[in-house]
């Protein structure tokens, strides 16, 4: 049951707020609450020990300070910077949290060419009635960085240490 929590929230709640990003330019705050809810609570069940457990925590707060200072400077959004942040918590100080900021940075760096050449194009005028390219069409609008940060989540995740205990049990069944 404890693997199967694992197997889904992570990954439901990087889809969910890429989803959400791209219709609605936020994402909710329940989206990083219930990583972090979850995580509080499946890490111990995991026989993970106290000290990486606050390893993890520290993780996430690390990256909340300095998402919050991107924040404060217009860098980012409040909803990019908590969704961040928690996902940090599952991934720990390590290769994965690693993985994942640079895979994040990456996909985000195309991401935002990719809006912006469609912003200026013809095609931009056609679609920008449709519910999921209307806030990709808009100029004024930012970047659905929610987006980035779902995929890279997704990709980093298999290797992060909550995964890999979960597989690590399916093979041992």
């Amino acid at each position: 049951m404890l693997e199967a929590l694992i197997f889904v929230v992570f990954p439901f709640c990087m889809v969910f707020a890429a989803v959400s990003d791209t219709l609605s330019m936020t994402i909710a705050n329940r989206v990083p609450l219930l990583l972090v809810a979850v995580f509080l609570v499946a890490a111990p069940l995991t026989g993970m020990d106290w000290i990486a457990y606050g390893w993890h925590l520290a993780a996430g707060a690390l990256v909340l300070v300095i998402t919050f200072g991107l924040f404060a400077l217009g860098g980012m959004g409040g909803g990019d910077a908590k969704l961040l942040a928690a996902s940090a918590v599952w991934m720990g100080f390590n290769i994965s949290l690693v993985e994942y900021l640079v895979v994040s940075a990456f996909i985000g760096g195309v991401l935002t060419v990719a809006i912006l050449s469609y912003r200026g194009s013809v095609l931009s005028t056609f679609t920008s009635r449709n519910m999921f390219l209307r806030n990709l069409a808009d100029g004024d609008g930012g970047v659905p960085y929610g987006i980035a940060l779902g995929i890279g989540g997704l990709v980093s995740f298999p290797g992060s240490p909550m995964m890999t205990w979960a597989l690590s049990q399916l093979a041992t069944q």
